[in-house]
């Protein structure tokens, strides 16, 4: 049975010989802080790339002129909206 645990096909088996060549060479009483380390580190880098997403994120958004544009337009828009419905309100308390 081929068990698929990484990203990277690992099988169950393979997983297995892994973690006892890293108990051999390791030992038991090292390999809970090795995991707190690595655990470390991949948030550390998970944390790294989301900042790094959210700059590009925002210097896509504000570097977009159409997104200014568009935001433009659409409080012009609603500025239009507003005084048509101003004028109806208007004739119908009149009616």
């Amino acid at each position: 049975m081929n068990l698929m645990v990484f990203p990277l096909f690992i099988s169950g088996a393979e997983l297995v010989f892994v973690f006892f060549i890293v108990l051999l060479v390791f030992g038991a009483d090292k390999i809970p802080s090795i995991a707190r380390g690595l655990a470390k580190g991949m948030t550390q880098v998970r944390r790294a790339t989301n900042e790094i997403k959210t700059e590009i994120q925002k210097s896509a958004d504000v570097d977009d002129p159409s997104k200014q544009v568009t935001k433009v337009f659409e409080d012009q828009v609603k500025d239009v909206k507003n005084d048509i419905n101003e004028l109806t309100d208007s004739i119908k308390r009149k009616i």
